[in-house]
């Protein structure tokens, strides 16, 4: 049983529930179509941050994990999701400490990709300061990077902070430490972003990266 808040249009919900210990549990996320990224938080015991994406493998993304509070490489375990695709109205569990121990209560932040507003996806690096250009349908306003075939930081880059190209702030969810500053980095264009940076950790030549962008106009299909 989980309590749900939703917002079907905005595709973000945010969900509470008690862990069973029992393999194969399943959780209402709300969203009315499968989640293509979620965080799930262990709320009443330290744990890790625990990370689903759906571009971390191709076929089968749920049987990986990656942790926001750590900078390794994806695991390929059924420890988070149960090596089971979320669905349009749930999402499955291990019986692990971090996701579904018996008693312990949970939060999960679920999002799915609304047209013109959001794009959760992957690209291959390729080591160049002419670097990988990823099309995502719109200007981005936010973006998060995350190399996953090798340990490297999370990278949030934005347009409030940089409001011009080219986007060199940079925070790292898996550290507390302060911004940096990187120039070169990433350029936010009309229909997507392009990496402007030879540096490893987001454009390293045929490294495999994932992102969660979000848009600065939501288009006309969001929120409707």
């Amino acid at each position: 049983t989980s309590s749900v808040s939703a917002n079907q249009g905005g595709g973000f919900s945010i969900v509470t529930y008690t862990g069973n210990g029992t393999t194969g549990a399943t959780v209402g996320h709300g969203l009315g179509k499968a989640p293509a990224w979620v965080i799930i938080k262990c709320r009443s015991h330290s744990d890790d941050w625990m990370v689903y994406h759906q571009g971390v493998n191709s076929s089968a993304p749920e049987d990986y994990y990656l942790k926001l509070n750590s900078n390794g490489a994806a695991v390929n375990s059924v420890i988070m999701m149960n090596d089971t695709a979320p669905t349009t109205s749930v999402f499955s569990l291990q019986d692990d400490s971090a996701s579904n121990s018996n008693g312990r209560t949970y939060v999960a932040y679920c999002w799915s990709e609304i047209p013109g507003f959001s794009k959760f996806g992957k690209y291959t690096g390729n080591g160049g300061a002419d670097g990988a250009y990823v099309h995502v349908g719109f200007r981005p306003a936010w973006v998060l990077f995350k190399r996953t075939d090798s340990g490297g930081n999370w990278f949030i880059v934005d347009n409030k902070r940089d409001p011009f190209n080219e986007c060199t702030r940079d925070l790292y969810p898996n550290s507390f430490g302060a911004e940096t500053n990187n120039p070169n980095f990433v350029d936010f264009l009309s229909n997507g972003f392009k990496l402007r940076t030879t540096g490893t950790a987001v454009n390293g030549n045929g490294g495999t990266y994932i992102y969660i962008a979000f848009a600065e106009q939501p288009g006309t299909t969001a929120f409707d």
